[in-house]
């Protein structure tokens, strides 16, 4: 009991400076102007073009950091300050966002498998915090185990789901950044690097989210798995 708070101790503290990292490496590569003077929107536009993609919409969203790709509406769906702004955060978020369009115009195993999961892990999501709850008291007061499994399975669902999502957040990427140097988008080294930094953080938040549910995940497992026995 008390490694598992040291490790889950761990890794939140982690999760806090990773995020706390890639706010400030988001604010530093917002500030940074793009030399080409695109802003997000023009980024992502010849970006789906350029991949032969006409039939994705792209929508200025509410929200700060607030940027996704929905396959189910084929929308790119960019923040404010992404969608208008003309810095190398700007490019680098709309590039990586279309870079999830290009997944889906080319059947990406790994994004179509992460869609498939979506309605389940809907529901899980929902209901594990309560039946995860509900199943330990009901372990402790009447050594029942079976609502406690259910939740345990529920977030084996979830923890799946986050590192599925792993390959398919790092290769966006990666094609992102394919994208921006072979257009010369990111003019300079100093660009590149820029972009690659910012979504390298942006990409650790989801390994530590990953992290973080799997130890939630053997937790319970063990804790399930103990009173079994």
């Amino acid at each position: 009991m008390i490694s598992y708070w040291i490790i889950f101790g761990g890794i939140m503290l982690v999760s806090m400076i990773v995020q706390w990292r890639f706010k400030s490496k988001f604010k530093k590569y917002s500030e940074t102007p793009l030399s080409s003077g695109m802003t997000g929107r023009d980024v992502a536009e010849q970006m789906l073009h350029d991949n032969g993609i006409y039939d994705v919409q792209i929508i200025s969203a509410q929200g700060r950091l607030s940027d996704h790709y929905n396959p189910a509406n084929r929308t790119v769906n960019l923040s404010p300050e992404v969608y208008s702004g003309r810095s190398v955060a700007a490019a680098a978020v709309a590039a990586h966002e279309c870079g999830h369009a290009v997944q889906h115009a080319k059947a990406y195993s790994w994004l179509q498998f992460r869609s498939a999961m979506v309605p389940i892990v809907s529901v899980a999501s929902n209901l594990v915090t309560w039946v995860l709850m509900i199943g330990v008291l009901l372990m402790i007061f009447i050594h029942n185990p079976y609502v406690l499994a259910v939740g345990v399975a529920a977030l084996a669902i979830t923890t799946i789901f986050s590192f599925v999502t792993l390959p398919v957040e790092f290769d966006a990427s990666k094609r992102a950044l394919a994208w921006l140097d072979s257009k010369n988008i990111t003019h300079s080294s100093a660009e590149h690097a820029g972009a690659k930094d910012a979504l390298w953080w942006a990409a650790m938040t989801y390994v530590v989210a990953a992290l973080s549910s799997l130890v939630t995940l053997l937790y319970y497992a063990s804790m399930l798995l103990g009173r079994r026995d």
